[in-house]
């Protein structure tokens, strides 16, 4: 028995933006009913460029109507540049984390938002769909499997299945997928030292406070506002960011937790690393 997070069983048995958004400007389609999961996913523009709307049709397991009723609360408010950016983790790491298992659930949201985005853009669905296919059970193409492998630092076949279903039917292309990782990580980690990368440029004190206020709109406050929760920037003084939770979060026995494991790693990955979170009470 798979154990899920309380954020997949809330998106599963009470998902929101089900259903198909009235004359979108983005459409994504992928997966299919004979391989057991297919996902549908539109979108709205507002006159800013920002999605306003967006809204999902899915078949498939928990995991996978709980990924893409996620999917349509994260992008809400971004730019397509911000969207296309999104990628499978950032979803299951949305949910809280998804079983081993599941992870292709997440991959087919990234996919589908890659599709619709692609769609409004003129452009064909997929990339992916122009590589050879590996696993027939599936339809999984080596392009779809090394970009997932790359993505997600995936070695074995059980890691490839778990996150595309390749090699989860009839195993014959078992073999093939052993002599693609094979490729892609021999490739991946050339016997010449790597170059030395020049130093990163410091942030101004005007770079790092936009760089702050965009990272907690962009991919902190659509998490917490998942649970009825937020959050406010008070202050930057150097390195020190002060913020006061809101909502649900204020009174969360795990508020610490989700300012040190989530909000200041957020920060740390998108502004710089020597950044710290403090909490400053109402």
């Amino acid at each position: 028995m798979w154990e899920y997070t309380d954020k997949v069983k809330k998106y599963f048995t009470e998902p929101v933006n089900v259903g198909e958004v009235e004359n979108p400007d983005g459409v994504g389609e992928v997966g299919s009913l004979a391989c057991g999961d297919a996902l549908k996913l539109t979108f709205k523009l507002d006159e800013k460029g920002r999605i306003a709307d967006a809204k999902f049709q899915t078949f498939g397991c928990a995991s996978a109507i709980a990924s893409s009723s996620a999917l349509t609360e994260m992008i809400k408010g971004m730019t397509l540049e911000q969207a296309s950016k999104i990628t499978n983790k950032d979803i299951a790491a949305f949910l809280g984390g998804l079983p081993p298992e599941k992870m292709h659930c997440s991959v087919m949201g990234e996919q589908a938002l890659t599709a619709a985005i692609r769609n409004y853009q003129g452009l064909e669905p997929l990339p992916s769909e122009e590589g050879e296919v590996v696993c027939e059970c599936f339809g999984v193409t080596d392009k779809e499997i090394e970009k997932v492998a790359r993505n997600n630092n995936l070695h074995t076949v059980e890691e490839i299945t778990n996150f595309t279903k390749a090699g989860g039917g009839c195993g014959k292309c078992v073999d093939k997928i052993e002599e693609l990782l094979a490729k892609i990580w021999s490739t991946a980690a050339p016997t010449q030292a790597a170059p030395i990368q020049p130093p990163k440029k410091k942030l101004t004190n005007i770079q790092k406070m936009k760089l702050i206020e965009e990272t907690l709109e962009r991919e902190v406050r659509p998490a917490l506002k998942a649970d009825g929760g937020g959050i406010e920037l008070i202050d930057i003084a150097g390195d020190v960011v002060q913020v006061s939770l809101r909502g649900t979060c204020s009174s969360c026995a795990a508020s610490q937790a989700t300012l040190s494991q989530f909000v200041q790693t957020k920060l740390r990955e998108f502004v710089t690393p020597e950044l710290v979170v403090e909490e400053v009470k109402p």
